[in-house]
């Protein structure tokens, strides 16, 4: 019976030898051909064979050379491993069945030292059950024996494919800037961020939990002087009251039970860097004149000793509640608050940088990808969308530890709103904080007009009056009565308008309630951007003229 074209089948012993001679007569220049500059310039890693089939191994090192692919072969998983102690391939063939060690055992050590080298497992029919375990193993693929030559070089030609975009994404992730953001408000962070680059200056840094404190304390201090030192963090709050005076400062040996040997405290560990105190609201009142006198003169005592030490420290705190509140219920001394307070720079909570959550999630499914050696999943437009009006009360740390169970439990490469955890969809019923219904937008802003103090008339709706930083001042728009407010929204509102002046037979309705809405709309765009006019027409998705043209034609001041 005549087999297929290009079908490996296991030769003759005769056709071993000549197959064996043929390799010896032409490995000269099979060698030189592998080292040709166009494929140094490649700069990819060769592909490693491990069979212990002298003939397997030929076979397919040809049929590589053809395609101008490195290879290294292998005759058994001992050897394999010792190399990796050094090198890596770029892909991975390995037969099952070997003496020595098996093709599954290395398969297993491969996937513990690199989870993203794709591993291509071959195997005789008898041994399915191998490979579907194989399979199941983390195994790129399996290809049966006999093979087909082509098919065989084009399942190694996708595995390729995979492990260079697999570095590639591992490019993205190193090159990823430490702190992602887009929205004006970290812009902002950025920016002081920026301007302490160069300072050694105090910094208390506040925010709601989960907002990413610490990531900026990290960043301050990487782009500080202070960069080659060491970056020592301490959450007051995870360390009881008892042991957290010894954390902060050492203690000698023998200064209470248990103290066996001298031990040194986190300014000591912190020398010549940065120490970041965390939820420093939280720490107790007697080490808060401890910690103000090491601010104050940079002296301070381990515990139980009477030498002083010398901090070379710079002191970066952080916590999430109001310090002036805590001082004037005396939780916190003033003294120390001044202290710390030096330069402080607010975190915005997830639900007032909305715009930003698009890119953190996307950045964060492919950092849970990597971390656990799968392919990274996207969001579908529509989830995307969705997941942007939830209100995200534990910030960015809720919406990272969100990606990370998308990635474990969604069923698809593409996660659509139903695959979004049920709290989440229940959340999603509830008017979210970053997008309330507009239904609901009326009935907020009655309530806030009539307990603000300092509100503006927008044309019937009410909202804050922002001082402006440039020179464009935004000033009350004149009163305009409004219709009662309903359930129907602000359409309802605006029609009860047009009907009472239409009533009272006032000329031109259209043009007037026109130029009000338009202007109420940019004197709340200039509100919310205080007054920054390129960016209130960016936000409003009109042109720069535009704004400019509307704002002379409008009237304003």
């Amino acid at each position: 019976m005549r087999e297929p074209a290009g079908l490996y089948r296991l030769p003759h012993p005769a056709a071993v030898a000549l197959a064996v001679r043929e390799r010896s007569r032409c490995s000269a220049g099979h060698a030189e051909d592998q080292m040709t500059p166009s494929r140094q310039a490649t700069h990819m890693k060769p592909i490693w064979i491990v069979d212990d089939d002298q003939s397997i191994r030929w076979v397919l090192e040809k049929a590589l050379a053809r395609e101008s692919l490195l290879s290294r072969s292998f005759t058994n998983v001992r050897d394999v491993l010792a190399a990796l102690e050094e090198d890596q391939p770029q892909v991975l063939i390995s037969d099952i069945r070997m003496p020595g060690g098996s093709g599954l055992d290395l398969l297993q050590a491969i996937k513990a030292r690199h989870p993203g080298l794709p591993v291509i497992v071959m195997t005789a029919y008898s041994d399915l059950d191998s490979a579907v375990a194989a399979f199941q193993g983390g195994a790129f693929e399996y290809l049966a024996k006999p093979f087909d030559v082509d098919k065989a070089v084009e399942l190694i030609r996708r595995a390729l494919e995979e492990s260079l975009r697999e570095e590639e994404m591992d490019d993205r992730l190193v090159d990823a800037p430490e702190i992602l953001g887009q929205a004006p408000a970290m812009q902002d962070v950025f920016r002081a961020i920026g301007r302490l680059s160069q300072s050694n200056v105090t910094v208390m840094i506040t925010g709601e939990s989960g907002t990413g404190k610490e990531l900026v304390a990290r960043a301050l201090h990487k782009h500080s002087p202070r960069a080659n030192g060491p970056f020592i963090a301490l959450n007051t709050a995870a360390i009881p009251k008892d042991l957290l005076e010894s954390e902060l400062f050492g203690h000698e040996r023998g200064a209470f039970t248990g103290a066996q040997t001298m031990r040194r405290g986190r300014f000591e560990q912190a020398e010549g860097g940065t120490l970041f105190l965390d939820e420093i609201g939280d720490m107790p009142f007697d080490l808060q004149t401890r910690l103000l006198r090491v601010l104050s003169d940079g002296n301070f005592y381990r515990v139980g000793g009477h030498n002083p030490l010398r901090a070379n420290v710079r002191v970066i705190a952080a916590t999430h509640q109001n310090l002036e509140l805590r001082v004037k219920e005396g939780l916190f001394r003033e003294d120390l608050f001044h202290r710390l307070n030096v330069i402080r720079l607010r975190l915005p909570p997830l639900r007032e940088r909305p715009e930003d959550i698009t890119l953190l999630a996307r950045h964060f499914l492919q950092k849970s990808a990597k971390e656990l050696g799968v392919e990274p999943k996207r969001m579908s437009d529509e989830a995307l969308a969705y997941v942007s009006t939830l209100p995200f009360p534990g910030n960015v740390r809720q919406l990272e530890n969100l990606c990370n169970w998308l990635t474990v439990m969604a069923p698809a490469q593409t996660i659509e709103v139903k695959d979004l955890p049920r709290e989440m969809l229940e959340a999603g019923t509830s008017e979210p904080i970053n997008a309330p219904r507009p239904e609901r937008m009326v009935e907020a802003r009655a309530a806030e007009y009539e307990t603000a103090h300092e509100l503006a008339d927008y044309g019937g709706f009410a909202m804050p009056v922002a001082e402006a930083d440039t020179a464009t001042v935004v000033r009350p728009a004149p009163a305009v009565s409004a219709a009662p407010v309903g359930a129907a929204g602000w359409e309802h509102l605006l029609a009860g308008e047009a009907r009472a002046m239409l009533e009272a037979g006032q000329p031109e309705v259209m043009d007037v309630l026109t130029r009000r809405f338009e202007k109420a709309v940019l004197e709340a765009a200039l509100g919310v951007t205080r007054g920054r006019r390129v960016e209130a027409a960016t936000r409003l998705g009109i042109g720069r003229n535009t704004i400019t043209r509307k704002l002379q034609e409008l009237g304003f001041d």
